[in-house]
């Protein structure tokens, strides 16, 4: 392991940085309307991060060690040419975006395996004119410092298993994984913050600062060996995290949690998640690491169940769920613990829809759960940025309910049109392929739409030698 570092944060200080900070970063995006509804794909400005300011930075924060003596002596020039020739190309794909966002285009794009189509998308030709740029500019440099099985490992199974399959992807990608970190867009650190806690948190002891010695030193590795992290300020570095505290493990270094592209199941906006730059993604509950058996349900006509729910009380939101409707009613079926006659993934299978509840944090993997069931979602949380919700328009598909109106919910159901619902069902079954976990991962599944979300969020920033 790397050497331990610890440092106390000092909370008024932080926040005077991160004021300072965000004098000299901006990374701003204007959302243009689309019939109504707003388009991550209107890209209307954006600013860019000069190099020239990282001294200035790095001396405030008082990460003094984040920037290398050597990196700093470094003849620039191979680099500047290359970060200006990456620069022109994404400044090409933006223009290209926002061209497809504004025409009324009536001849979709070619492509051999599936065009975008339908309500389920906000835009459905910007989003392929973006996914098909994607395929053919977007390159990633995952940083090979660090040792498994913290880094560049995960957990496959159970319910942070995205974390462990997107490190496991991106170890083996070919099409967007790039070896030389001159040719790359973004630069990914490969560290798992439930590793972490798994292998360095004492259960008796309970030292959360664990996260702060691991992540502060791999981010004091990696920028003293490699200039990328102190040329943008982190701005174009990626990390990915479904633990809860995947938040509070870039709370340790400040550009990591102010500027670099977080990519979370926990995204929650009263906690500082920023969906200019972070990025939300789905929680999936593999509990074999397959999905065989979880894909697909009854057809409308013999979904005999109006709606259902089965979990642990948690969090803030299911203890009202269950006061109203805990074993209440024949039709809207709401248990704390699913009668032993019962089989869950039945019970998905065979209702109209399923209930999605917030837990202890807003990201829940029942509603992707709901999706593979083609069931519909009925979402109940606060401050919960949807997954892929740039690209998805989430109210095509599901039904959205607010806490005050738990008490209300069955009425709420009762009151959707059938033919509604029918049409949101077969919304939901089209959805449902890119939140499927392949292995190898397909084209526009859920890895690739991961991906895609991470492509959006480098183009939100212009980074300037």
């Amino acid at each position: 392991m790397m050497r331990q570092v610890h440092r106390r944060l000092n909370k008024n200080v932080f926040v005077l940085v991160a004021m300072a900070f965000f004098a000299i970063v901006s990374l701003v995006v204007t959302p243009k309307s689309y019939k109504g509804r707003s388009s991550w794909f209107g890209v209307t400005s954006t600013r860019g991060v000069s190099s020239e300011s990282q001294l200035r930075f790095n001396n405030i924060s008082g990460h003094t060690g984040f920037t290398s003596k050597s990196v700093l002596k470094r003849d620039n020039e191979k680099g500047d040419v290359n970060l200006e020739r990456i620069e022109a190309g994404l400044a090409t794909a933006r223009e290209l975006i926002r061209e497809a966002t504004t025409l009324n285009q009536t001849s979709p794009l070619e492509d051999a395996d599936y065009v975008p189509n339908g309500d389920i998308y906000r835009n459905a030709y910007a989003f392929h004119r973006s996914y098909l740029l994607m395929e053919s500019l977007f390159r990633t440099f995952v940083y090979e410092e660090g040792e498994p099985p913290i880094f560049h490992n995960g957990p496959c199974k159970n319910i942070y298993s995205m974390e462990g399959l997107f490190l496991s992807f991106m170890e083996t990608d070919t099409k967007f994984r790039t070896s030389d970190p001159e040719e790359a867009h973004v630069y990914f650190l490969p560290f798992s913050v439930v590793m972490i806690i798994e292998y360095l948190f004492h259960p008796v002891i309970r030292d959360k600062a664990v996260l702060q010695r691991t992540v502060v030193d791999y981010v004091r590795v990696i920028s003293n060996k490699y200039p990328f992290w102190n040329r943008s300020l982190g701005a174009d570095h990626v990390m990915l995290s479904c633990h809860d505290w995947g938040p509070r493990a870039t709370w340790y270094v400040r550009q990591l949690y102010f500027v670099a592209i977080r990519v979370l199941c926990n995204a929650n906006t009263s906690e500082h998640f920023n969906p200019k730059k972070d990025a939300s993604f789905p929680e999936i509950n593999l509990v074999t690491g397959e999905i065989t058996g979880l894909i697909g349900g009854l057809p409308p006509s013999k979904r005999s169940v109006l709606a259902f729910f089965a979990g642990r009380m948690h969090g803030r939101i299911r203890p009202l769920l269950f006061q109203h409707w805990k074993e209440k009613d024949e039709n809207l079926l709401v248990y704390e613990k699913l009668p032993k006659n019962a089989s869950y993934q039945d019970m998905l299978k065979q209702s109209k829809y399923c209930i999605c509840p917030s837990g202890h944090e807003v990201a829940s993997p029942r509603i992707v759960e709901a999706i593979y069931a083609e069931c519909v979602p009925v979402l109940i949380s606060q401050h919960y940025v949807l997954p892929f919700s740039d690209v998805l328009d989430w109210e095509s598909f599901s039904i959205q309910v607010s806490v005050s109106e738990i008490p209300q919910l069955k009425e709420i159901l009762m009151r959707i049109p059938e033919e509604k619902y029918r049409r949101m069902q077969e919304r939901v079954k089209q959805v449902q392929m890119h939140f499927v976990v392949n292995n190898p991962p397909k084209r526009y599944d859920v890895f690739h739409m991961i991906i895609h979300s991470i492509w959006l969020r480098r183009l939100n920033v212009r980074i300037y030698s």
